[in-house]
C-alpha cells in the first residue's frame, strides 16, 4: 500500500494482520458512508507483530502495537489510526488524542478447543494457551490444575497452533473471532462475571493528532456514548493503578438502566496461583467525570483489598 497521503483522502494507518485490516476496513466504510469522506489504508508492521518469542509484558507491553502507527500520524503519512482499544496505552503521547470509541462487540473471552466443549470438560493438567496475564490468573482461579502457557501471534497463528495439537484449548477475545466470521470456532464464552474482560475489550478506538481539529470534529460523530462512558470507567481503573500489560488486571463495565456497573479483578504478577482480588460497584453515570470517578473508586477498592502487596511498584494513592 502506498505511504503517500493522497489529496482529499483520509489515510488510516493499520497493522496488517487480518483482524486489524478488518477493523480498518470497517472504519473506512463508516467514514465513507456516514461522513462522505474519501479514505485509503496504509498497512504497517509493528514491533508487537514482529516479536513473537516473548510475552508482551517482557518486551514493552501492548504499546508496541501502536507506536509505529503514531509515527505515521506524526509524520503526516496518515491521519487516523484504528486500534483495538484494549491495546491502547492508558496515557497517550503528547500531541495525540483518542477521538472516538465505536460501539462495542461482544466483550467476553472465548474458550476455543477442538476436543473439549468447555473449561470444565478439560482433563486434569490440560494445556491452555493465552497471551494474557489477566487470563492466566483467572484461569488459575477457575482451574488451579491447568497448565497455562504463553501463546503469541495474530489470531490465525494462534488458531493454527491449536489445530497443530500444541494446546488442548486456547482463550481468545470473542470479538475478534466474530469479526472475522470465525464464531463457529467458539465452543463456549466465559460470562463476564466468571472471566472479567480487560479494559476496552471488544471496542475499537480511533486515534488522531490532537491538532487535527476539523477531522476530529467529524470523527466525534462516530462516538458510541454508552461504550465511550463504560470504557472511560474501565481505563480509569488501570490508569489509577499504573496499569500496563505486566499487570494482571481485569476491568469491565456494563449498563443497568442509567447506572454503570463495574467489576474488577487483580491477580499477582509473579504468583498466578495467588487468590484473586475482586470487587464490583455501581453508580448513576451521565458524563465522563462520573465514569472516571467510578473507575477510580474501583481501583481504591482493590487497594483496600491489598493490591499494594500484589504489585509493590504500584503508585501511591
Amino acid at each position: 500500500m502506498s505511504a503517500s497521503v493522497v489529496s482529499n483522502a483520509v489515510v488510516i494507518a493499520t497493522r496488517e494482520s487480518r483482524l486489524a485490516l478488518w477493523q480498518a476496513e470497517h472504519v473506512k466504510a463508516l467514514l465513507e458512508q456516514d461522513l462522505a469522506l474519501k479514505v485509503e489504508l496504509l498497512g504497517m508492521t509493528t514491533r508487537g507483530d514482529q516479536i513473537l518469542d516473548r510475552t508482551l509484558s517482557k518486551v514493552g507491553g501492548k504499546g508496541l502495537f501502536v507506536k509505529e502507527l503514531e509515527t505515521a500520524l506524526e509524520e503526516g503519512r496518515a491521519h487516523l489510526a484504528v486500534h483495538s482499544l484494549k491495546d491502547v496505552p492508558m496515557e497517550l503521547p503528547e500531541g495525540f488524542e483518542l477521538v472516538a470509541i465505536l460501539e462495542r462487540e461482544d466483550p467476553r473471552d472465548a474458550f476455543v478447543s477442538n476436543n473439549y466443549a468447555s473449561l470444565a470438560e478439560l482433563p486434569q493438567g490440560a494445556l491452555v494457551g493465552t497471551s494474557s496475564l489477566r487470563r492466566v490468573v483467572q484461569l488459575k482461579a477457575l482451574r488451579p490444575d491447568l497448565r497455562v502457557e504463553p501463546l503469541r501471534g495474530n489470531l490465525d497463528t494462534r488458531l493454527r497452533k491449536l489445530d497443530e495439537g500444541g494446546y488442548d484449548a486456547i482463550v481468545l477475545a470473542a470479538a475478534g473471532l466474530k469479526r472475522l466470521g470465525l464464531g463457529a470456532r467458539i465452543r463456549a464464552c466465559f460470562e463476564v462475571d466468571e472471566m472479567i474482560p480487560c479494559a476496552g475489550q471488544g471496542a475499537l478506538g480511533l486515534e488522531t493528532r490532537a491538532d487535527a481539529a476539523a477531522l476530529n470534529a467529524k470523527l466525534a460523530g462516530l462516538i458510541d456514548r454508552p461504550t465511550w462512558l463504560a470504557t472511560q470507567a474501565e481505563r480509569a481503573v488501570s490508569r489509577a493503578l499504573g496499569g500496563s500489560c505486566s499487570m494482571p488486571l481485569a476491568a469491565h463495565a456494563r449498563w443497568d438502566g442509567d447506572r454503570l456497573q463495574i467489576a474488577v479483578a487483580l491477580g499477582h504478577a509473579e504468583r498466578p496461583e495467588a487468590p484473586l482480588l475482586k470487587a464490583s460497584l455501581s453508580a448513576a453515570v451521565q458524563g465522563e467525570a462520573e465514569a472516571r470517578q467510578l473507575g477510580e473508586q474501583a481501583a481504591e477498592r482493590l487497594r483496600a483489598l491489598g493490591a499494594g502487596d500484589y504489585l509493590p511498584a504500584l503508585p501511591a494513592a
